[in-house]
């Protein structure tokens, strides 16, 4: 999309244990983080905010409102914050048909399980925002449990540096899978990740049979 993540404004909505490390990554990376949201409010700065002043904050008070430098706003006003990626990180059905009209990001990270409710997605798609559906930008997590468990099965342990490691591989891998099946059938991410599931499966099927 001639989008680099360094200077990109970021949105994150939820700052629990999802919202507050991907805050911290961006940043890392480059990314000015303007709005955060939580169960408590939203702050906004389009100077950005720094996420270890935020962190500091919220474990002092148990909320992000109040933070030196941020104008207080309400956490739904998060999801439609002037940005340019969006990365809603705490509930489900956060973007319904009341309030996708007014999403400015181009870009959506569904870090969140189902955050977008069907309607709104399909008019987010027909806008041309793209959007990295919660199936494929969430996986992290329970692919890492999966190298667990590989693990325990051979006793023979990774050290935390190749987890990372392999990791990125495995979700960059993904990542490039969903997004040229979905280039390949003119339609959205979320769409293309279920063709390819669906395709890996029958294809098992096929080679293994029913009762492998």
């Amino acid at each position: 999309m001639g989008m680099s993540l360094r200077g990109s404004r970021v949105a994150v909505h939820g700052f629990g244990n999802a919202g507050a490390n991907i805050a911290r990554l961006v940043a890392e990376d480059g990314a000015r983080v303007v709005a955060i949201g939580d169960s408590s409010g939203g702050i906004y700065s389009e100077n950005g905010i720094d996420f270890h002043a935020a962190q500091k904050h919220k474990k002092e008070t148990t909320s992000i409102v109040g933070l030196a430098g941020t104008k207080e706003i309400s956490s739904e006003d998060v999801l439609i914050a002037d940005c340019d990626i969006l990365l809603p990180s705490a509930l489900d059905n956060a973007i319904t048909m009341s309030n996708v009209h007014k999403v400015k990001a181009r870009i959506i990270a569904q870090l969140a399980t189902g955050p977008t409710t069907p309607g709104a997605h399909r008019l987010l798609a027909e806008a041309g925002v793209f959007l990295v559906p919660d199936i494929l930008a969430n996986a992290g997590g329970v692919t890492v449990s999966y190298y667990e468990w590989v693990q325990d099965q051979y006793s023979f342990f990774w050290s935390e540096h190749q987890i990372h490691e392999t990791l990125e591989q495995t979700m960059h891998t993904a990542f490039q899978a969903v997004y040229e099946t979905a280039r390949r059938h003119e339609t959205d991410m979320r769409t293309g990740a279920y063709i390819l599931a669906v395709d890996r499966v029958a294809e098992a099927t096929r080679v293994r049979g029913i009762f492998p």
